[in-house]
């Protein structure tokens, strides 16, 4: 008997450190895949969030969300003011001539349009997808798959919002026609497998994306694109995430300003979150779970401000050092002039951040669009609910 008592004592105790264990899942040191499972009330937490997602009729009026966007990509207006476009077809069979009800044949049209799915739905893109101006692809509300085929392109272009989407395994794709735009067909080069790429554009917002395995990065911004919000996005399964500015001697990038706030780079991630030449980058309250190389990069003189970031260095690797900068290009008296700031961040396990130039820069940038940071150990709660939401018209988001 007292050995029954015993076994029966040893039980209890392990099921209350199970609850004690979920209980602190949001404090825990590496973020869980359960945290992606949550069947509670709606909770929006961060300042993106709580504009528009726990109210249960946001599809009577989905381009409120054109007014949510904050940072540097906050007067993004997408297809605001324009009529709604419903994709019923998940095809893509002709690049050149698109058919009515595609996402293709949505994305070239002229004037604003606010693009939105009517089901679930896997597209595999035979070609990049050219995104022109005024344009909001809205996957709120159903379950929408951009995979096993090429990217979406945003090409001089500005004013595109892209929110609510899965893209994953995007490869390469050939080059030939394509159309870019409702009157015109050009004969393009073949693509190099981003998921996102943009090229010369401006005022973009990408909020919402769950994204993984693509053959070149997952989100690229190049060639003088600027003004640009990437929030609420969860990253996984990729090595070079994010390249903003694809040439030291490119100076045009010296305008280039882009904010990342409330994203989650998380699980079996290498470097390039972002890697950074020239411009301007805010990275506000993002959770950085997982890297190899290293998680912030740059070179050419980037600035970058990091406030309210969580960064986890992974335990079995020796790499703690979130930053890295470009030693081919650069030496050590010209790396320490670019102004490199770690404002209130959380650094466990390890990890380290090295900064550099001139650490006084968040006195004098009052007039920037800079979204105020919330304390580090905030940060778990802050992006809880990073990458696709599973929205259902009718109730809370």
């Amino acid at each position: 008997m007292d050995s029954y008592i015993s076994n029966f004592n040893l039980l209890v105790v392990l099921i209350l450190l199970v609850f004690v264990a979920i209980g602190s899942a949001d404090n825990a040191p590496r973020r869980k895949l359960g945290d992606k499972k949550y069947k509670g009330p709606c909770m929006a937490i961060n300042a993106i969030d709580k504009c528009w997602r726990c109210d249960p009729n946001w599809a009577d009026d989905r381009q409120k969300m054109a007014d949510c966007a904050m940072g540097f990509g906050t007067n993004a207006m997408g297809g605001k003011s324009g009529p709604y476009y419903i994709v019923t077809d998940p095809s893509d069979d002709d690049v050149v001539d698109p058919k009515p009800g595609t996402l293709r044949f949505g994305v070239i049209q002229k004037g604003p349009l606010w693009i939105t799915f009517a089901k679930n739905m896997k597209i595999k893109l035979s070609r990049e997808l050219i995104v022109s101006s005024n344009k909001t692809i809205d996957g709120r509300g159903v379950n929408v798959h951009i995979a096993n085929g090429a990217g979406i392109k945003i090409q001089c272009a500005s004013h595109v919002i892209i929110s609510n989407l899965r893209i994953h395994n995007i490869v390469p794709t050939p080059g030939g026609l394509l159309r870019e735009s409702e009157d015109h067909i050009g004969l393009r080069s073949g693509d190099e497998g981003d998921a996102i790429s943009i090229f010369n554009s401006r005022d973009i917002w990408i909020d919402h994306i769950s994204m993984s395995r693509a053959t070149d990065g997952l989100i690229d911004a190049v060639a003088d694109s600027t003004n640009i919000t990437i929030s609420n996005c969860h990253f996984t399964d990729h090595e070079k995430v994010m390249l903003f500015g694809a040439d030291d001697h490119n100076e045009v990038d010296k305008e280039m300003k882009i904010t990342l706030a409330y994203n989650h780079f998380g699980k079996r991630l290498d470097q390039r979150m972002p890697r950074c030449r020239f411009g301007f980058f805010h990275l506000v309250n993002n959770d950085y779970t997982h890297w190899e190389r290293y998680a912030i990069g740059g070179s050419s003189g980037a600035t970058i401000i990091s406030q309210g970031n969580r960064f986890i260095a992974v335990d079995k690797l020796l790499v703690k050092e979130v930053t890295y900068r470009e030693k081919s290009t650069s030496s050590v008296e010209e790396w320490m002039k670019w102004t490199w700031i770690s404002d209130g961040d959380d650094m466990e396990n390890g990890a380290t951040f090295t900064p550099s130039g001139d650490q006084h820069l968040l006195d004098k940038i009052d007039h920037l669009n800079l979204i105020k940071p919330e304390p580090s150990s905030l940060v778990g709660k802050l992006t809880k609910f990073s990458g696709a939401l599973a929205c259902k018209i009718g109730c809370k988001c």
